[in-house]
Parts: structure tokens; C-alpha cells; sequence
């Protein structure tokens, strides 16, 4: 019997995700230097998922 497509485990997934956790936008901010430690982590402004 075969396993249903909509249980893949995650590592197998590799659609792109349009949106980015939060860390994830903190790094990509921190790499273009826009980001400063101490900042508040509320109301990034938005980034280009890569």
C-alpha cells in the first residue's frame, strides 16, 4: 500500500515559501544592514524572500 502525497515528511518538501518567519527576515535586515541589535522585533518592513 502506498503513502497518501500530502504526508511527505518535511525533508522532502522543497516548495518556495513566499513568506519568511520572522528570524528569517531579522537575518536578511541584519545582512543589509538595516537591522541593529536591540531593535524591537514588531513591525519589520518587508523583504524579498530570497
Amino acid at each position: 500500500m502506498s503513502q497518501h502525497p500530502s504526508l511527505k515528511s518535511a525533508s522532502k518538501i522543497t516548495a518556495k515559501r513566499n513568506v519568511l518567519k520572522r528570524f528569517e527576515r531579522v537575518d536578511i535586515l541584519r545582512a543589509h544592514g538595516k537591522w541593529k541589535e536591540g531593535d524591537s522585533g514588531t513591525r519589520l518592513p518587508k523583504t524579498k524572500s530570497a
